[in-house]
């Protein structure tokens, strides 16, 4: 059966991303932080200058950050219907 060009199409489920996806997600966010740490942590050992402190700062913070980053729940378009949309239709039955 050939769909007609202005037949609208509606989505039937609220499904989230694949769990597989969101760890992708967070396994690549995690490493790129920890990346940006070594790459502090090296500044530290090879500059010699006020700015170095800041470098050390951020080889020290940076794990923290990149834990709370990575365990953030990640809101997708199709996870369901916003909890705050007061305006939502009701199905006729």
């Amino acid at each position: 059966m050939a769909r007609r060009e202005s037949e609208e199409v509606h989505s039937i489920t609220s499904a989230s991303a694949p769990h597989s996806a969101q760890v992708d997600h967070r396994e690549r966010n995690y490493l790129i932080s920890m990346a940006i740490r070594v790459a502090c942590f090296l500044g530290f050992v090879a500059v010699d200058h006020w700015s170095r402190w800041l470098l050390l700062v951020g080889a020290v913070l940076l794990p923290y950050v990149a834990v709370v980053i990575g365990n953030s729940a990640i809101r997708n378009a199709g996870d369901g219907p916003s909890p705050f949309d007061a305006d939502r239709k009701q199905l006729d039955s």
